[in-house]
């Protein structure tokens, strides 16, 4: 295991494997953040980045997912006054203060913890994100757009989170 590393204001723990018995290969790793309460959007491009370049596969597909149902996975413009859009449009459609019978624990029967917190409203969020986000991998390097990074978007009240990078290829020969 590496020392964790900062990344965007968070702390990314990553853990992982490589397989490397063919020209064909499978890395994964998971990376562990530390988030702000949300909506936050967290870059984390430059931590998959470097599972990519560590992984040596050269050809295939990136896989980023969220282990979580009120924190997702997205591709988008890292331009600040946009991501403040974003959050707005994000409270705008499920408010916190608004009622989710999610949040009646009177009436609320399954998946129940003893701390369970109030977060219809995180959960509805989601609805309207991704679990995961899917990258080519090309000449060892992500095919994102000139302005796309990946993001971890925290929903919910800041917590650790877990992210699973997958990357399925080729090596270059």
């Amino acid at each position: 295991m590496t020392a964790p590393q900062i990344a965007g204001g968070v702390i990314a723990a990553p853990f992982g494997r490589l397989e490397t018995a063919s020209p064909f290969g499978f890395a994964q790793e998971h990376l562990e953040y530390k988030t702000d309460a949300g909506p936050a959007f967290h870059d984390i491009t430059e931590d998959v980045r470097r599972i990519v370049h560590a992984s040596g596969l050269h050809f295939g597909q990136v896989s980023v997912f969220s282990n979580h149902t009120t924190a997702a996975i997205r591709l988008q413009e890292n331009e600040p006054l946009l991501i403040e859009d974003m959050k707005d449009m994000l409270r705008r459609l499920a408010p916190q203060d608004g009622y989710y019978r999610h949040n009646d624990f009177d009436i609320r029967t399954v998946n129940m913890h003893p701390d369970e917190p109030k977060n219809g409203h995180s959960h509805c969020q989601h609805v309207l994100l991704s679990t995961s986000e899917t990258v080519p991998l090309v000449d060892g390097r992500l095919q994102l757009g000139e302005y796309q990074s990946i993001f971890l978007v925290e929903l919910d009240d800041a917590r650790d989170r877990r992210v699973t990078v997958n990357i399925m290829g080729a090596r270059a020969e």
